[in-house]
């Protein structure tokens, strides 16, 4: 049983943005996973809850509001899913949670503008 995400981590402006990361299962059953989240003030995150199936992904959509930069991170918990599961949120409560992937974030200032050049010397 594993899960991976692809990309690893992610970099958003502090601004807001939105980020795409693929929730990978590279095991051989299917997994059903909550995300938490470490700063609930500038991030949501779609779907909270969720499955995926032996050897596929599952896209999970990280947006950003504005607000200061900083560091932050996603985490995924994960576990099987039980065989006759609809309901990922009723199915994640069910179980124990079996492992977890950390997705660092981090929201960056934008980049100061340069001052304007000087002009040519006469």
């Amino acid at each position: 049983m594993s899960l991976t995400a692809d990309p690893p981590n992610g970099t958003v402006p502090a601004t807001g943005g939105t980020l795409t990361h693929n929730l990978v299962n590279g095991g051989a059953e299917k997994l059903v996973f909550k995300v938490r989240s470490s700063n609930n003030t500038e991030y949501r995150v779609k779907p909270v809850f969720g499955f995926v199936d032996p050897g596929a992904s599952t896209p999970l959509e990280i947006t950003r509001l504005a607000g200061p930069p900083k560091e932050d991170k996603m985490v995924v918990q994960f576990a099987p899913a039980p065989p006759d599961a609809t309901d990922p949120a009723a199915a994640f409560a069910a179980v124990q949670p079996a492992g977890n992937v950390t997705i660092p974030l981090s929201a960056t200032a934008p980049a100061a503008e340069a001052p304007p050049a000087a002009p040519p010397p006469q």
